[in-house]
Protein backbone atom coordinates (compact mmCIF):
# COMPACT_ATOMS: atom_id res chain seq x y z
CA UNK A 1 0.00 0.00 0.00
CA UNK A 2 0.98 3.61 -0.40
CA UNK A 3 3.14 4.90 2.39
CA UNK A 4 4.13 1.54 3.87
CA UNK A 5 5.10 -0.81 1.04
CA UNK A 6 7.17 -0.87 -2.08
CA UNK A 7 5.08 -0.31 -5.17
CA UNK A 8 5.41 -2.66 -8.12
CA UNK A 9 5.04 -0.29 -11.03
CA UNK A 10 1.24 -0.01 -10.82
CA UNK A 11 -0.15 3.52 -11.08
CA UNK A 12 -3.73 4.77 -10.87
CA UNK A 13 -4.27 8.21 -12.39
CA UNK A 14 -7.30 10.11 -11.09
CA UNK A 15 -8.65 13.58 -10.49
CA UNK A 16 -7.39 15.41 -7.43
CA UNK A 17 -8.49 14.81 -3.81
CA UNK A 18 -11.10 16.93 -2.07
CA UNK A 19 -13.86 16.60 0.54
CA UNK A 20 -11.48 14.40 2.62
CA UNK A 21 -11.49 11.76 -0.11
CA UNK A 22 -8.37 10.42 -1.87
CA UNK A 23 -9.99 11.48 -5.13
CA UNK A 24 -13.19 13.49 -5.32
CA UNK A 25 -14.15 12.17 -8.76
CA UNK A 26 -17.15 9.78 -8.64
CA UNK A 27 -15.74 7.82 -11.59
CA UNK A 28 -12.25 7.53 -10.08
CA UNK A 29 -13.13 6.64 -6.49
CA UNK A 30 -14.47 3.10 -7.24
CA UNK A 31 -11.23 2.16 -9.02
CA UNK A 32 -9.16 3.46 -6.10
CA UNK A 33 -11.25 1.53 -3.57
CA UNK A 34 -11.17 -1.63 -5.73
CA UNK A 35 -7.37 -1.65 -5.66
CA UNK A 36 -7.40 -1.03 -1.92
CA UNK A 37 -9.83 -3.91 -1.31
CA UNK A 38 -7.58 -6.12 -3.42
CA UNK A 39 -4.59 -4.95 -1.34
CA UNK A 40 -2.63 -4.24 -4.49
CA UNK A 41 0.32 -1.88 -3.93
CA UNK A 42 0.08 1.06 -6.32
CA UNK A 43 1.00 4.69 -6.77
CA UNK A 44 -1.71 7.32 -6.90
CA UNK A 45 -1.26 10.12 -9.43
CA UNK A 46 -3.39 13.16 -10.23
CA UNK A 47 -4.03 14.72 -13.62
CA UNK A 48 -5.95 17.99 -13.90
CA UNK A 49 -4.79 19.00 -17.37
CA UNK A 50 -7.99 17.86 -19.11
CA UNK A 51 -10.79 18.35 -16.55
CA UNK A 52 -13.62 16.87 -18.62
CA UNK A 53 -11.68 13.94 -20.08
CA UNK A 54 -13.59 10.64 -20.02
CA UNK A 55 -10.30 8.70 -19.96
CA UNK A 56 -9.94 9.30 -16.21
CA UNK A 57 -9.33 7.27 -14.23
CA UNK A 58 -6.76 5.07 -15.91
CA UNK A 59 -4.48 2.35 -14.60
CA UNK A 60 -1.01 1.75 -16.00
CA UNK A 61 1.84 -0.65 -15.56
CA UNK A 62 4.67 -0.29 -18.08
CA UNK A 63 3.08 -0.35 -21.53
CA UNK A 64 -0.24 -1.66 -20.19
CA UNK A 65 -2.99 0.95 -19.77
CA UNK A 66 -6.65 0.50 -18.80
CA UNK A 67 -8.78 3.58 -19.53
CA UNK A 68 -12.13 4.52 -18.02
CA UNK A 69 -13.74 4.93 -21.45
CA UNK A 70 -12.72 1.50 -22.80
CA UNK A 71 -14.00 -2.03 -22.17
CA UNK A 72 -16.52 -1.05 -19.52
CA UNK A 73 -14.12 0.97 -17.40
CA UNK A 74 -10.96 0.36 -15.41
CA UNK A 75 -12.35 -2.29 -13.04
CA UNK A 76 -13.91 -4.37 -15.82
CA UNK A 77 -10.71 -4.10 -17.88
CA UNK A 78 -8.55 -5.28 -14.96
CA UNK A 79 -10.88 -8.21 -14.41
CA UNK A 80 -11.01 -9.12 -18.09
CA UNK A 81 -7.23 -8.97 -18.54
CA UNK A 82 -6.53 -11.03 -15.43
CA UNK A 83 -4.70 -8.25 -13.59
CA UNK A 84 -6.95 -8.60 -10.57
CA UNK A 85 -10.44 -10.09 -10.34
CA UNK A 86 -12.22 -10.08 -6.99
CA UNK A 87 -15.46 -11.29 -8.59
CA UNK A 88 -14.40 -14.57 -10.22
CA UNK A 89 -15.97 -16.84 -7.57
CA UNK A 90 -19.06 -14.63 -7.21
CA UNK A 91 -20.29 -13.98 -10.75
CA UNK A 92 -22.22 -17.24 -10.89
CA UNK A 93 -24.20 -16.43 -7.75
CA UNK A 94 -27.88 -15.51 -8.40
CA UNK A 95 -27.68 -12.30 -6.35
CA UNK A 96 -24.59 -10.93 -8.12
CA UNK A 97 -26.27 -9.53 -11.25
CA UNK A 98 -29.25 -8.23 -9.27
CA UNK A 99 -27.02 -6.31 -6.86
CA UNK A 100 -24.88 -5.06 -9.72
CA UNK A 101 -27.96 -3.62 -11.44
CA UNK A 102 -28.99 -1.80 -8.26
CA UNK A 103 -25.55 -0.31 -7.61
CA UNK A 104 -24.06 0.28 -11.05
CA UNK A 105 -27.33 1.27 -12.74
CA UNK A 106 -29.89 2.74 -10.35
CA UNK A 107 -27.58 4.29 -7.77
CA UNK A 108 -25.09 5.56 -10.35
CA UNK A 109 -27.97 7.20 -12.22
CA UNK A 110 -29.21 8.78 -8.98
CA UNK A 111 -25.75 10.10 -8.13
CA UNK A 112 -25.32 11.62 -11.58
CA UNK A 113 -28.69 13.32 -11.26
CA UNK A 114 -27.96 14.61 -7.77
CA UNK A 115 -24.49 15.91 -8.63
CA UNK A 116 -25.48 17.85 -11.77
CA UNK A 117 -29.22 18.53 -11.36
CA UNK A 118 -30.63 17.82 -7.89
CA UNK A 119 -28.08 19.96 -6.05
CA UNK A 120 -27.63 22.34 -9.00
CA UNK A 121 -24.00 21.24 -9.37
CA UNK A 122 -22.84 22.98 -6.21
CA UNK A 123 -20.02 20.45 -5.64
CA UNK A 124 -18.96 19.94 -9.26
CA UNK A 125 -16.56 22.92 -9.62
CA UNK A 126 -14.37 21.69 -6.75
CA UNK A 127 -14.11 18.28 -8.41
CA UNK A 128 -13.55 19.25 -12.03
CA UNK A 129 -12.80 22.96 -12.53
CA UNK A 130 -10.95 24.31 -9.51
CA UNK A 131 -7.73 24.80 -11.53
CA UNK A 132 -9.43 26.67 -14.39
CA UNK A 133 -10.30 30.34 -14.82
CA UNK A 134 -13.82 31.02 -13.57
CA UNK A 135 -15.31 31.77 -17.00
CA UNK A 136 -13.99 28.62 -18.65
CA UNK A 137 -15.04 26.52 -15.66
CA UNK A 138 -18.54 27.95 -15.90
CA UNK A 139 -18.83 27.13 -19.60
CA UNK A 140 -17.61 23.58 -19.03
CA UNK A 141 -20.03 23.23 -16.13
CA UNK A 142 -22.99 24.16 -18.35
CA UNK A 143 -21.74 21.75 -21.00
CA UNK A 144 -21.46 18.87 -18.52
CA UNK A 145 -24.87 19.65 -17.03
CA UNK A 146 -26.42 19.61 -20.49
CA UNK A 147 -24.75 16.29 -21.29
CA UNK A 148 -25.83 14.78 -17.95
CA UNK A 149 -29.46 15.71 -18.63
CA UNK A 150 -29.22 14.10 -22.04
CA UNK A 151 -27.72 10.89 -20.63
CA UNK A 152 -30.50 10.72 -18.05
CA UNK A 153 -33.15 11.35 -20.71
CA UNK A 154 -34.41 14.52 -19.04
CA UNK A 155 -36.42 17.03 -21.07
CA UNK A 156 -38.57 20.00 -20.13
CA UNK A 157 -41.65 17.85 -20.52
CA UNK A 158 -40.60 14.87 -18.39
CA UNK A 159 -38.28 16.50 -15.83
CA UNK A 160 -40.62 16.09 -12.87
CA UNK A 161 -41.52 12.53 -13.80
CA UNK A 162 -37.88 11.49 -14.27
CA UNK A 163 -36.93 13.04 -10.92
CA UNK A 164 -39.59 11.00 -9.13
CA UNK A 165 -38.51 7.84 -10.96
CA UNK A 166 -34.82 8.34 -10.16
CA UNK A 167 -35.44 8.97 -6.44
CA UNK A 168 -37.91 6.07 -6.25
CA UNK A 169 -35.34 3.67 -7.71
CA UNK A 170 -32.66 4.96 -5.36
CA UNK A 171 -34.97 4.47 -2.37
CA UNK A 172 -35.75 0.91 -3.43
CA UNK A 173 -32.06 0.20 -4.02
CA UNK A 174 -31.08 1.44 -0.55
CA UNK A 175 -33.81 -0.65 1.06
CA UNK A 176 -32.80 -3.80 -0.82
CA UNK A 177 -29.09 -3.32 -0.11
CA UNK A 178 -29.72 -2.54 3.55
CA UNK A 179 -31.76 -5.72 3.90
CA UNK A 180 -29.17 -7.77 2.02
CA UNK A 181 -26.19 -6.40 3.96
CA UNK A 182 -27.52 -6.55 7.50
CA UNK A 183 -24.41 -6.32 9.67
CA UNK A 184 -22.12 -8.21 7.28
CA UNK A 185 -18.69 -6.81 6.55
CA UNK A 186 -19.10 -7.12 2.77
CA UNK A 187 -22.04 -7.57 0.42
CA UNK A 188 -20.99 -11.21 -0.04
CA UNK A 189 -20.29 -12.15 3.59
CA UNK A 190 -16.53 -12.08 4.26
CA UNK A 191 -15.30 -11.60 0.70
CA UNK A 192 -14.78 -8.16 -0.94
CA UNK A 193 -15.91 -7.66 -4.53
CA UNK A 194 -16.10 -4.94 -7.14
CA UNK A 195 -19.67 -4.32 -5.97
CA UNK A 196 -18.30 -3.32 -2.55
CA UNK A 197 -15.94 -0.92 -4.32
CA UNK A 198 -18.80 0.70 -6.25
CA UNK A 199 -21.16 0.79 -3.28
CA UNK A 200 -18.59 2.08 -0.79
CA UNK A 201 -17.61 4.77 -3.27
CA UNK A 202 -21.26 5.74 -3.70
CA UNK A 203 -21.84 6.02 0.05
CA UNK A 204 -18.67 8.00 0.76
CA UNK A 205 -19.28 10.39 -2.14
CA UNK A 206 -22.94 10.89 -1.20
CA UNK A 207 -22.16 11.61 2.45
CA UNK A 208 -18.96 13.63 2.09
CA UNK A 209 -19.46 15.49 -1.19
CA UNK A 210 -23.16 16.18 -1.55
CA UNK A 211 -24.63 18.96 0.64
CA UNK A 212 -26.67 18.09 3.72
CA UNK A 213 -29.81 19.28 1.89
CA UNK A 214 -29.36 16.61 -0.79
CA UNK A 215 -32.42 14.40 -1.18
CA UNK A 216 -30.26 11.40 -2.05
CA UNK A 217 -28.06 11.96 1.00
CA UNK A 218 -31.08 12.12 3.29
CA UNK A 219 -32.48 8.87 1.86
CA UNK A 220 -29.14 7.12 2.38
CA UNK A 221 -28.76 8.35 5.97
CA UNK A 222 -32.07 6.65 6.87
CA UNK A 223 -30.21 3.30 6.73
CA UNK A 224 -27.79 3.30 9.64
CA UNK A 225 -26.32 -0.11 8.77
CA UNK A 226 -25.22 1.19 5.37
CA UNK A 227 -23.45 4.08 7.05
CA UNK A 228 -21.75 1.72 9.52
CA UNK A 229 -20.71 -0.54 6.65
CA UNK A 230 -19.01 2.38 4.93
CA UNK A 231 -17.36 3.62 8.13
CA UNK A 232 -15.87 0.20 8.88
CA UNK A 233 -14.47 -0.37 5.39
CA UNK A 234 -13.18 3.18 5.16
CA UNK A 235 -11.38 2.79 8.47
CA UNK A 236 -9.84 -0.59 7.58
CA UNK A 237 -8.93 -0.15 3.92
CA UNK A 238 -8.61 3.57 3.27
CA UNK A 239 -7.53 5.24 6.50
CA UNK A 240 -5.41 2.41 7.91
CA UNK A 241 -3.44 1.99 4.68
CA UNK A 242 -2.54 5.67 4.66
CA UNK A 243 -1.80 6.04 8.38
CA UNK A 244 1.90 6.64 7.73
CA UNK A 245 2.78 10.23 6.90
CA UNK A 246 2.62 10.83 3.15
CA UNK A 247 5.02 13.11 1.33
CA UNK A 248 3.56 16.40 0.07
CA UNK A 249 2.17 16.55 -3.45
CA UNK A 250 4.65 17.75 -6.04
CA UNK A 251 3.68 19.92 -9.00
CA UNK A 252 5.14 18.89 -12.31
CA UNK A 253 5.30 21.11 -15.42
CA UNK A 254 2.46 19.18 -17.02
CA UNK A 255 0.08 19.84 -14.10
CA UNK A 256 0.56 16.18 -13.20
CA UNK A 257 0.95 15.53 -9.46
CA UNK A 258 2.23 12.25 -8.05
CA UNK A 259 1.99 10.81 -4.55
CA UNK A 260 4.03 7.68 -3.87
CA UNK A 261 5.49 5.70 -1.01
CA UNK A 262 9.09 6.68 -1.78
CA UNK A 263 10.62 9.47 -3.80
CA UNK A 264 12.08 8.34 -7.10
CA UNK A 265 15.01 9.63 -9.04
CA UNK A 266 14.43 8.29 -12.54
CA UNK A 267 16.37 9.84 -15.37
CA UNK A 268 14.08 11.97 -17.49
CA UNK A 269 16.04 11.90 -20.71
CA UNK A 270 13.72 9.27 -22.18
CA UNK A 271 10.63 11.41 -21.64
CA UNK A 272 11.95 14.75 -22.75
CA UNK A 273 10.23 14.71 -26.12
CA UNK A 274 7.04 13.34 -24.61
CA UNK A 275 6.95 16.06 -21.95
CA UNK A 276 7.45 18.72 -24.59
CA UNK A 277 4.47 17.43 -26.55
CA UNK A 278 2.35 17.21 -23.42
CA UNK A 279 3.20 20.75 -22.36
CA UNK A 280 2.43 22.01 -25.84
CA UNK A 281 -0.96 20.32 -25.74
CA UNK A 282 -1.67 21.79 -22.32
CA UNK A 283 -0.73 25.27 -23.54
CA UNK A 284 -3.47 25.28 -26.15
CA UNK A 285 -6.01 23.33 -24.14
CA UNK A 286 -7.75 26.21 -22.37
CA UNK A 287 -8.21 28.29 -25.49
CA UNK A 288 -9.22 25.36 -27.67
CA UNK A 289 -11.63 23.93 -25.12
CA UNK A 290 -13.23 27.30 -24.47
CA UNK A 291 -13.71 27.96 -28.17
CA UNK A 292 -15.09 24.48 -28.83
CA UNK A 293 -17.60 24.71 -26.00
CA UNK A 294 -18.77 28.17 -26.99
CA UNK A 295 -19.30 27.03 -30.59
CA UNK A 296 -21.06 23.89 -29.34
CA UNK A 297 -23.44 25.81 -27.10
CA UNK A 298 -24.05 28.42 -29.79
CA UNK A 299 -25.01 25.79 -32.34
CA UNK A 300 -27.26 24.02 -29.87
CA UNK A 301 -28.84 27.28 -28.87
CA UNK A 302 -29.38 28.35 -32.48
CA UNK A 303 -30.71 24.99 -33.61
CA UNK A 304 -33.16 24.49 -30.77
CA UNK A 305 -33.32 27.36 -28.35
CA UNK A 306 -36.04 25.73 -26.30
CA UNK A 307 -33.79 22.82 -25.34
CA UNK A 308 -31.45 25.06 -23.39
CA UNK A 309 -34.12 26.99 -21.53
CA UNK A 310 -34.15 24.43 -18.73
CA UNK A 311 -30.84 25.76 -17.47
CA UNK A 312 -32.56 28.86 -16.14
CA UNK A 313 -35.82 27.26 -14.97
CA UNK A 314 -36.73 25.61 -11.69
CA UNK A 315 -38.25 22.18 -11.65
Amino acid sequence: MEGDQETTGFTLVTRKPNFDLPTACPNCLPAYIYLKLAQLPFELAFNSTFPDSDELPYFENGTYVAYNNEDGGVIEKLKKDGIINLDSPLQSLPDYLALKALIVSWLEEALTYELWVGTEGISAPKIYYSDLPWAIGKVLFYKQTYMARNRLGITKENAEQREKQIYKRATEAYEALSSRLGEQKFLFEERPSSLDAFFLSHILFTIQVLPETSVLRCKLMEHSNLVRYAEKLKSEFLEASSSSPSPPLHSFPSSFSRKSSKPKSKPKTEKTEEEKKFKKRARFFLAAQFLAVVIYLSVMGGGSSNELEYEDEDY
